[in-house]
């Protein structure tokens, strides 16, 4: 069971209370930059480890579900999953890591776009879902930014 409370709240970061979301994020960002070589965009690792992160995500909420009951605040691996999707096939820039946080966050906070009713799934799913599809809205808007050169 300890295994599966330090994946699902990201290192202890889920205990911070308000706002552990925004703070597993902003670790995710920084992880992704600086550990991820340069030119990386068309490289199958950061998919696996995007998919890896999931799957095991779904596990470890499935498993503290008992404990802390559905959806706890202290589970912040669903934000690093969809941080991570987010950050998928982006440059590594920082001005595009920023972006890519703002927009994850407000499909993550705001939930249009059907995000909302994925929470409903049951167990680990319904945790990691409505970030997942948080991740791919903000990867879109990503990809339209980058094509578009806004910034």
């Amino acid at each position: 069971m300890i295994f599966h409370k330090i994946i699902a709240t990201t290192f202890g970061i889920g205990y911070i209370g308000k706002g552990a979301g925004t703070y597993a994020s902003i670790f995710t960002c920084l992880l992704w930059y600086f550990l991820q070589p340069s030119g990386y965009e068309l490289k199958l690792a950061p998919v696996l480890v995007a998919l890896l992160l999931t799957i095991q995500g779904v596990r470890s909420a499935n498993e503290v579900e008992a404990l802390w009951g559905k959806d706890h605040q202290r589970v912040v691996i669903d934000e690093v999953a969809g941080m991570c999707i987010t950050l998928l096939f982006v440059p590594l820039e920082i001005k595009y890591i920023i972006a890519g946080l703002v927009l994850f966050r407000f499909f993550d906070i705001l939930k249009p776009l059907g995000i909302r009713r994925l929470e409903k799934w049951p167990g680990g799913w319904g945790v990691m879902a409505d970030d997942v599809l948080a991740g791919i809205y903000a990867n879109i808007v990503m990809q339209i930014i980058i094509f578009f050169n806004i910034f």
